[in-house]
């Protein structure tokens, strides 16, 4: 079976500012046309959001994967968040039909909220929208349903409803 068609993470280096590079392949598209929906995972550890973000894809299974991309760390690799990574991420996420942003938690969603507010030079594409939802299932549902070519609506709803995935 081949490999599924997404972003790749970038080796974290000391000058590096913009989010992970997407693959050079097109991804399938959906039925219908156009793109898929977009996914930004932010987390305050790169290999947190690369390997979130992998995770994710394995649980497609066959056919194309919607673009998903990792915004972790800071622009000199350390922990933390980057406005910067944040915003070139969902810029290279967007297919117009919405980018859905996945935060780990405190200065991951400040930064996002602020970004999307306006407060910021920065621009984010249309239809950006923060998903309330635990991180590494939300991951997993919001990357399957928007790579089966969902509705941004249909994408967040799936992220938010892994909050009441029991495991007991």
């Amino acid at each position: 079976m081949p490999e599924p068609v997404a972003a790749e993470a970038e080796q974290p280096t000391a000058d590096s500012s913009a989010a992970e590079e997407p693959a050079t392949e097109e991804p399938t598209t959906p039925e219908g046309g156009g793109g898929r929906v977009g996914v930004v995972l932010v987390s305050h550890s790169r290999e947190v959001a690369a390997s979130t973000a992998e995770l994710a894809k394995a649980m497609v299974g066959s056919g194309g994967i919607a673009p998903v991309l990792a915004a972790g760390g800071t622009d000199d690799c350390r922990i933390g968040t980057s406005a910067e990574r944040i915003h070139a991420a969902a810029l290279k996420a967007d297919e117009g039909k919405g980018v859905a942003v996945l935060c780990d938690m405190g200065s991951a969603v400040l930064t996002v909220q602020a970004l999307l507010s306006g407060s910021d030079d920065r621009t984010m594409p249309a239809d950006t929208r923060i998903v309330d939802a635990p991180f590494v299932e939300g991951a997993v549902g919001v990357v399957v349903t928007a790579s089966v070519g969902a509705d941004l609506d249909m994408v967040v709803a799936a992220g938010e409803d892994a909050r009441n995935y029991r495991k007991r």
